[in-house]
């Protein structure tokens, strides 16, 4: 008995500067013995297949329920996991609104990168933003002045 794991997974863009949405989907199936190479090779295909399928119709808003989904009955325990696998999780919320949240420590960095390699010292862009320290700048607002500054490079 051979088993296969198959997983799929795609990261998009979400409505907040520098957040994404991750979906995630995974599927293990044995596979019977005595199965030719190319039968491997095809049921690999049709399994990944089946998993990109699930998630592209996830984020077109068409999900697929599970008891028509194309996978062959001896494997519909499996096709209930796809279902129940799927997975949305949300980076850079907070309470359903972004206009709050703190910026993260990469885009922190990046942005006093930026800085500093077009001689902006962190106190112009504390006085700019009206706050104590850079790293209490929120997303948009650390986002506002990255932008800013690649405007400078342009």
């Amino acid at each position: 008995m051979l088993k296969l794991n198959t997983a799929y997974a795609k990261k998009v863009p979400a409505d907040a500067d520098y957040s994404s949405q991750s979906y995630h989907v995974s599927m293990e199936i044995e596979l019977p013995d005595g199965l030719t190479p190319d039968q491997i090779n095809a049921k690999i295909h049709e399994t990944f297949d089946q998993l990109r399928n699930s998630v592209e119709a996830e984020l077109k808003g068409n999900p697929v329920p599970y008891q028509t989904a194309s996978l062959p009955m001896e494997n519909a325990q499996n096709s209930q996991q796809v279902a129940s696998a799927l997975q949305q999780k949300n980076y850079g919320k907070r309470n359903g609104t972004t206009s709050d949240a703190p910026a993260s420590p990469k885009q922190i960095k990046y942005l006093l990168d930026l800085a500093k390699m077009y001689g902006v010292s962190p106190d112009q862009i504390k006085v700019k933003f009206n706050v104590s320290s850079v790293e209490s700048l929120t997303k948009i607002q650390c986002s506002k002045a990255i932008d800013e500054l690649n405007g400078k490079a342009a």
